[in-house]
Parts: C-alpha cells; structure tokens; sequence
C-alpha cells in the first residue's frame, strides 16, 4: 500500500505542468467539495432535528406566546424561523392577545385566542410567511450548486488532463523513436492519474448534491405545511 503511494505521488510529481495544473484545479474543487457537505450535513441534519421538536411543541402548546418563546430557543430550526415571522407580523397589528385561559393552538381543541372580526391583517401575514419560506429556502440551498457544478465538471477537466498527458507522450515518443511498452508506459499512466482524481472529485458531489436536494425538498413541504396549518389556526380560531 505505500508503495503503491509513494508511486502515485511520484508519477504526479513527475507528470508535465498541464496535468498537475489539472491535478491542483480538480483537488481545490474535491477540498470545496467536502466542506460544503460536511456544512451541509450539519446544517439540515440540526434543521431535521430542531424542526421536528418545535412543530411537536407547537401541537402541544397551550398558547402561541409559548411556542415563540420555544422557537427563539431552535434558531437551527427552519420552522421555527418562518413561525417567528408569522407571530411577529401577527403582533404588529396591534389587535393581537392572548386569552386568560388560552387553549391549545391546535384547531379542534382552540377556544379563546382572538384578534376580533375586523381583523384586516391576514395578507400581511401570508406575504411574510411566503418570504420566510423563500428566505429559508434560498439559506438551505446556498453552495449546494457548487456540487453539481464539481460533479458535472470535474469528469471533464480530468479528461482533458489525460488527453494532453497522452499526447505528450506520444509527442515523447516521436522524439525518441521508440513505441517500446517502457517509453508509453510511464506518459500514460500519469495522464490517467487526472482521469482517476476527476472521478474522485465528481462522485462524492453528485451524491452529495441529490441527497441534499432530497433533504431540502422535505424541509421545504415541511416549511409549506406549516405555514398553511398556521393561517389556518389564525383564520379559524383566532380571527373568529
């Protein structure tokens, strides 16, 4: 296995400077690469977690004073952001109380929180709810092109190095006048490193890419439903 290394590091170091230019380019999008989804990992597995503890507070709680609260605890949390929104645009119309003996948000159980029947406020809340979503939307997604970006180039610019590499060796070949399988080999082998590190580069980002889009879907529903099941709850039990 070592020496299976040092030979790789001693071809790379010996390839011409088009290749290891190549070779340098593919490593500085493999190293991005892997930040992004080490971020991103941490960033929607946290976003998962939190969401899910404020929306099973939210159902349980007795008044939405106390799931803002609890919200302003989850700042990881996506749902909780956009429900912080919402409750604080609810708050500037100025006609929002808590009830004495508040109930549960939940609608069927939801007896006392009023805004009274004038309230006029409702499309100034749907429109900041609709920006929360696109806000968190645009935050979760944020760098995660740069792995389809890595994950459709880099195959590429890894060809393109093993190309020159081969000819260069064949252009070595020419000048020496020899096509013995001891002058081709060497040439190739080290044009085919740019190969290997583009597919390694490439592989892991488009992974990443489609899991994230598929975490970041889910969170998105999650953000949508809420957010109807939260006008609703105004609508309902609140302004009636």
């Amino acid at each position: 296995m070592n020496s299976a290394n040092i030979d790789i590091f001693h071809m790379v170091m010996n390839a011409g400077l088009m290749v290891q230019f190549v070779l340098l380019l593919l490593f500085f999008f493999s190293a991005t690469s892997w930040a992004i989804m080490i971020m991103k990992y941490r960033y929607i597995k946290r976003a998962f977690l939190e969401s899910t503890e404020f929306i099973d507070f939210f159902w349980k709680s007795r008044n939405l004073s106390n799931a803002f609260s609890k919200a302003k605890m989850l700042q990881g949390s996506p749902v909780a952001r956009i429900f912080r929104v919402g409750y604080v645009e609810l708050k500037k119309s100025g006609r929002f109380k808590e009830p004495a003996d508040s109930g549960s948000v939940n609608p069927t159980e939801t007896q006392g929180t009023s805004l009274g029947s004038s309230f006029t406020g409702m499309g100034n809340v749907k429109r900041a709810l609709r920006r929360a979503i696109n806000t968190e939307t645009t935050r979760m997604t944020q760098m995660v092109p740069f792995l389809a970006t890595t994950g459709n180039t880099t195959p590429f610019i890894g060809l393109f190095g093993t190309v020159w590499g081969i000819m260069n060796s064949f252009h070595g070949i020419g000048l020496r006048g020899s096509a013995s399988l001891a002058v081709v080999a060497p040439g190739i082998s080290e044009a085919l490193i740019a190969t290997a590190a583009g597919l390694a580069a490439a592989i892991p980002a488009v992974i990443a890419f489609n899991h994230f889009m598929q975490k970041i879907r889910i969170i998105e529903s999650e953000l949508q439903n809420f957010s109807a099941d939260f006008l609703n709850i105004i609508e309902r039990d609140i302004i009636t």
